[in-house]
């Protein structure tokens, strides 16, 4: 009979490597954001189309999405400590291939390469994050996904700093950062590689949970399709406000581009506060409570967000970024815990949704946007949250 207690994480919380882990998130997500934050200038230096600008989201997005199930299935077979390496060398070389490419297939084979970067690093960084949980795998979660937000908060402004005063093939600067993401974690495979085999590390323990699902087949699949349903809503909505906020706070307010990116920073450092927020709240009161503030508390302030002045809209950018971040890590979370011992599977999965979803939100929001204005796209997506609702079917999952 098949052993069935597979979930091993550290007797106690480690630390520094979830900082580590963090950081090199956080690495990770700023060379992405770069790609996003460079959208007004490619569309004005190549006479890009807001379709086109959806579709260059949607490959890169893509790739990130399509190989993150496959990734994460593989590796929890088969552990593989050295592909959040070669996950970050994929990603610097799309970085560079983006700063001196100069048209636009160029640049979707460029961000193309850094999705698939992408796809590799997340759900073996995930893994990690669990692995050096001590059990706290909420607050491990929320770790790991602050870094990835707080990159995304601080690539459109040193972006903003950086590549729109001095030029496109200044994105190159960014490569340092890679470097500094592969010495990182060079470090984080090393620990990686020796803790991830329970026997070989003294200060491991089983976590006591069986890997046999708690619930039926059918609960757990109603369930997975409700979360499913919860990522749909949140992940379009947030293509909206990474991918065009800018866009509205232009046409609407006259604002520069310099101008429209640092009220992007502001509406994305809200997300990587809400993030850090919603895993200890999670650990405490339950995912299902984190599910429902989160996506359906956010749905009013994001309603009345077309329709006020600038000075509310940065302020209600802000408290929808703190209310919607927390949803990802709950979810992803309640799903490891509804489906145990497939971290990996399940991540991989999650991650790989998240992106697949933000790239088609984005390509059909880029085409609403070229056929009834940037204004109507913010007018209807925020209904796209009352699907919050559906939470209230989710199974209690914790004790």
């Amino acid at each position: 009979m098949k052993n069935t207690a597979s979930l091993v994480y550290a007797s106690t919380t480690t630390y520094s490597i979830l900082f580590a882990i963090s950081v090199s998130h956080l690495l990770n997500d700023v060379i992405q954001s770069v790609i996003s934050a460079m959208y007004p200038m490619l569309k004005e230096n190549y006479a890009l189309s807001f379709a086109q600008i959806g579709i260059i989201t949607l490959a890169y997005q893509l790739t990130a999405s399509i190989l993150q199930p496959f990734v994460g299935s593989y590796t929890d077979k088969n552990p593989f400590p050295k592909a959040l390496i070669f996950g970050m060398c994929f990603s610097m070389t799309g970085l560079l291939t983006l700063a001196f490419g100069r048209n636009f297939y160029t640049i979707l084979g460029a961000v193309s390469l850094v999705g698939v970067g992408s796809s590799i690093f997340h759900p073996e960084a995930s893994r990690v994050a669990h692995l050096a949980s001590g059990g706290k795998k909420g607050l491990a979660q929320s770790i790991f996904q602050v870094g990835g937000n707080l990159g995304s908060a601080i690539g459109p402004l040193l972006a903003a700093l950086i590549v729109v005063p001095l030029g496109q093939s200044y994105i190159s600067v960014f490569a340092i950062m890679a470097v500094f993401a592969i010495i990182i974690l060079s470090y984080v495979s090393k620990w990686y590689e020796v803790n991830m085999i329970p026997k070989k590390s003294p200060n491991m323990k089983q976590v006591g949970v069986s890997s046999t699902p708690k619930f039926t087949k059918n609960t757990i699949a109603y369930s997975i399709v409700i979360l499913l349903g919860l990522m749909f809503s949140k992940f379009f909505y947030m293509a909206s406000m990474s991918n065009y906020y800018t866009f509205f706070l232009i046409e609407k307010f006259h604002l520069t581009v310099q101008q429209s990116q640092i009220y992007l920073f502001a509406f994305l450092g809200a997300v990587a506060v809400g993030t850090i927020a919603g895993g200890p709240i999670g650990d405490r009161y339950g995912r299902k409570i984190v599910i429902w503030a989160s996506i359906l508390g956010a749905a009013p302030f994001a309603m009345l967000l077309p329709y006020v002045s600038l000075e509310m809209t940065v302020v209600l950018s802000v408290i929808i970024g703190l209310l919607i971040a927390s949803a990802f890590s709950a979810i992803l979370v309640y799903a490891t815990e509804l489906i145990p011992g497939k971290v990996g599977s399940v991540a991989g999965l999650f991650f790989g949704l998240s992106f697949g979803m933000g790239g088609i939100g984005s390509a059909l929001l880029g085409w609403i946007a070229d056929m009834k204005g940037i204004m109507y796209v913010f007018s209807i997506t925020p209904y796209l949250l009352l699907i919050g609702l559906v939470t209230y079917f989710l199974p209690k999952i914790e004790r």
